[in-house]
């Protein structure tokens, strides 16, 4: 970061390329739009380019740094996205599954995405942190602006409520197959 603080773009390239991918996955788990992700992502990276700077490696590492960018851009996408009605004389969808979405349920990756989908956006981020990105608790709580011990808290309770949503989809299923 000192490098790309100098204006060096060989680093800014590296540091792009090294961590471009985590953050796409991070982005698009948040936001479930592949396009608004990796915009999303490119975004924060060009506020890294522009902010360099800003980062202090004795309060951070950049990894927690990035993170916080990520995540408060989601955020702000999430309050700022609102679903426009259509008018009354728009089609309805096709909602039959596309081929990504069969793709996505092969393994039970629907039913997680599903009861995912169902927590609160800060249960969700908390999950998606600590099990998905591999952060530990501690880098987890520093992403989220939280001390660990309420990290900790929101993520017991954020296993327990995915836990009981994902008994209720299994005892559905075997309902359903008699």
């Amino acid at each position: 970061m000192d490098r790309v603080a100098t204006g060096d773009r060989t680093a800014f390239a590296m540091l792009v390329k090294r961590h471009a991918l985590r953050y796409r996955s991070l982005a698009f788990r948040y936001l479930d739009d592949v396009a608004r992700a990796e915009d999303l992502v490119q975004e924060a990276f060009t506020k890294v380019w522009t902010h360099a700077s800003r980062f202090d490696s004795t309060k951070a590492r950049f990894t927690t740094w990035f993170h916080r960018i990520v995540v408060n851009r989601c955020l702000d996408e999430k309050r700022r996205r609102k679903v426009d009605q259509l008018p009354e004389t728009y089609d309805e969808a096709d909602g039959r599954p596309n081929a990504e979405a069969t793709m996505a349920e092969e393994g039970g990756k629907a039913r997680l995405h599903a009861a995912l989908a169902g927590l609160a956006d800060r249960q969700r981020l908390a999950v998606t942190l600590s099990y998905f990105d591999g952060l530990s608790n501690i880098e987890a709580a520093e992403a989220m602006d939280m001390n660990l011990k309420a990290y900790e808290s929101l993520l017991v309770r954020s296993r327990a409520k995915l836990r009981e949503r994902l008994l209720e989809d299994r005892e559905q299923l075997f309902e359903a197959l008699g």
